[in-house]
């Protein structure tokens, strides 16, 4: 594959994850400079960075380490006497997010994890975590987002040498070919992977132009469930909830539920939308009416 190949940045990036999640583990230092343990935090962010913000804020919250809300950054609520608020943004240059830093400025502290070391983003915020080794060239997002995910669990007091032993083995294997030949897709999760069902169904949109839907996995059977047939797939990001497997095969659909860490199980969609990509000759590199970052005009 030369440099040039559609979906070469993603397939690059994507297969490093492993990579740069044990770097961003290393990171105690940028660790250190999130929020402590009892703060009341809220996370912003647009797109995947909201949705990495939900998984976050249900691990810390689970943790027992401090009330956590995830807003995207056109709809957030931050003036709520919040700790700290956390920037998620790979480019740095997101208007919702630029504007979210400007109004906050003097009045709350406001930590920016930054893809991009010389965006305007850097100079807006009190403090900044930057992660230029999981910058991207690609427009659809693959390390970026799940590399500050894994920052944050680290920073949580996590082990990831599970997530990163049980991707590195996701892209050590071929996939099931029937993962991506589906007619529909709708990713589930629970707790803090309601977030990776939300980004994955993103993901698979963004790559592949492909109806996706996601849910919170007991939300599912309270109406989403009807979408479910023949030919269309149901995959569950983590533990399920009793019962769902045998309710969607009595559909016709396909469950699908892996166990290994849900991030690496991420990974795999990453990989399973990037082929779909291909074989329907798109580029994910270069998507439909999408660029890097949204910037809008005044």
């Amino acid at each position: 594959m030369t440099a040039t190949s559609a979906g070469a940045h993603m397939r690059d990036e994507l297969t490093s994850q492993p990579e740069t999640w044990a770097k961003a583990a290393d990171l105690r230092e940028q660790q250190a400079l999130l929020p402590v343990a009892g703060a009341r935090v809220a996370v912003v962010g647009c797109g995947t960075s909201w949705f990495m913000g939900q998984a976050y804020a249900g691990l810390r919250e689970t943790a027992g380490l401090g009330e956590t809300d995830a807003f995207a950054a056109s709809e957030s609520f931050v003036d709520r006497g919040y700790d700290a608020v956390i920037a998620l943004s790979r480019s740095g240059t997101t208007t919702e997010v630029l504007e979210i830093a400007e109004r906050l400025k003097g009045r709350s502290r406001v930590i920016g994890v930054i893809g991009d070391e010389t965006s305007p983003l850097v100079d807006m915020v009190d403090d900044a975590v930057l992660l230029p080794f999981a910058d991207e060239k690609s427009v659809v997002q693959t390390r970026f987002a799940t590399t500050a995910l894994a920052l944050f669990r680290a920073s949580l007091g996590e082990d990831l040498t599970r997530a990163i032993d049980d991707a590195s083995a996701v892209l050590a294997a071929d996939d099931d070919p029937a993962l991506g030949d589906a007619e529909q897709y709708t990713f589930l999760g629970r707790g803090w992977t309601v977030g990776l069902a939300h980004e994955a169904a993103l993901k698979m949109r963004e790559s592949s132009q492909s109806w996706t839907e996601s849910y919170a996995s007991m939300e599912y059977r309270h109406g989403p469930i009807a979408i479910a047939a023949p030919g269309r797939i149901t995959w569950q990001f983590g533990d399920a909830p009793e019962g769902l497997a045998t309710q969607v095969e009595a559909t016709g659909a396909r469950f699908v539920q892996h166990p290994i860490d849900p991030l690496a199980d991420l990974v795999r969609v990453h990989r399973v939308a990037l082929d779909r990509a291909l074989a329907r000759g798109l580029d994910p590199d270069q998507p439909r009416n999408l660029t890097r970052s949204v910037i809008l005009d005044a």
